[in-house]
């Protein structure tokens, strides 16, 4: 089966997760990955515990199948030009270097596009290659003074970070998303360009409501913990055993809310006749459901009011999330067996689903300098 990205090369000079993440994605749909790294390698690769059976990293793993591994040294002349040789006839190239770094090797965007005008450069920074340059692209960072933790965390809490590096995880998909619209254009012009993301844009474009909020008013938004600015009940709430979301989002949700906790006689209530009123009445609202969901485990909420259209969901540990995801049939994981060593992984599966040319998994994340033949010999002569 012939895969969408199928006959594009990609030198990968990424590290750490953005990238690395990036490029996985590429790799799952048929291009051919060529992993660079430092003498010292991707330092996720040193981030243990935990590890896979293999001894290998999870963090390294999580963001490296599909791909083939080389070291260059930038600063040794014949490493340099054999990579430049690699490059030469290469569709993309991903770089998250500090901007400036790669100017001084000659791997720049300008510099590289001399050597191949059809080049896609894609570079991914913290905050972009003007004032922010020299600022650390720290994911923490960016989450801090990107807003996104002013508005994580309990009211009366310190401001707190997501539990997974998600601004990153942002950047990768907009790398991804800029690569292919890049490669894209190249077909009617024949020519390459440069893409640029920034976590700090990443970031700014994922607040979306929170973002465009504080454009319309003027103020930004404060932390909520678990409710919503807009919509109430829509947050979670103890049960006998552990905790419930309920996203209420309509009159007809709430009504059936109220019939299954016994607590029709709120519906009478002009503090949450409506929405509007419900979300001005928030703290009132929450501690009665409260009252009446703390009698029952959370299995049980989520399944009565699933059954009554509520939308509810106990709130799972990521290994319940992998086992609920599979019960519902989605396929999660993928059982990851290399083609040439047999060796096999189980990882999380690509989250992109295409009828007819999906996701295809060829080979475990590679050992630091595993394939060097190829840049020793990049034209396979």
């Amino acid at each position: 089966m012939t895969q969408p990205l199928q006959g594009i090369k990609v030198v990968d000079l990424s590290r750490i997760l953005a990238g690395p993440l990036c490029t996985m994605t590429l790799a799952d749909f048929g291009a051919e990955v060529i992993k660079v790294e430092s003498p010292a390698g991707d330092e996720t690769r040193s981030w243990k515990p935990p590890v896979t059976d293999a001894g290998v990293s999870t963090y390294y793993s999580a963001v490296n199948r599909n791909k083939q591994a080389v070291v260059a040294d930038f600063a040794d002349p014949a490493q340099l030009q054999a990579l430049l040789e690699l490059i030469r006839d290469a569709d993309v190239l991903v770089e998250n270097f500090r901007p400036g770094v790669l100017a001084k090797f000659g791997l720049d965007y300008h510099s590289l596009a001399e050597l191949n005008p059809r080049l896609v450069y894609c570079s991914i920074s913290g905050f972009g290659d003007k004032q922010g340059a020299a600022l650390p692209g720290f994911d923490l960072l960016v989450q801090a003074v990107g807003g996104l933790m002013s508005i994580t965390g309990e009211p009366q809490g310190t401001p707190s970070k997501v539990g997974v590096a998600l601004v990153d995880v942002l950047a990768a998909q907009n790398a991804t998303t800029g690569i292919l619209l890049a490669l894209r254009e190249r077909d009617a012009s024949g020519q390459g360009q440069q893409v640029n993301i920034t976590l700090m844009g990443s970031l700014l474009s994922g607040l979306t409501n929170q973002s465009s909020s504080t454009l319309a008013t003027g103020r930004s938004p404060a932390r909520m913990g678990n409710a919503h600015p807009s919509i109430a009940p829509y947050e979670t709430f103890r049960t006998a055993d552990g905790v419930v979301a309920i996203a209420v989002g309509n009159d007809r949700q709430f009504a059936a809310l109220l019939r299954e906790l016994g607590l029709e006689a709120l519906g009478q209530d002009p503090r949450f006749a409506e929405n509007s009123s419900r979300v001005a009445h928030r703290e009132e609202l929450k501690e009665l459901i409260e009252n009446a969901t703390v009698t029952r485990p959370a299995a049980y909420w989520a399944e009565a009011l699933m059954g009554a259209g509520v939308p509810a969901g106990k709130v799972n540990s990521i290994a319940e999330a992998i086992d609920f995801a599979r019960d519902l049939g989605l396929e999660p994981t993928a059982l990851i067996r290399d083609r040439h060593t047999a060796q096999e992984t189980r990882q999380i599966a690509s989250p992109i689903g295409l009828s007819r040319t999906g996701a295809q998994y060829h080979s475990v994340p590679p050992a630091h300098g595993q394939h060097q033949q190829l840049l020793l010999n990049p034209t396979g002569s």
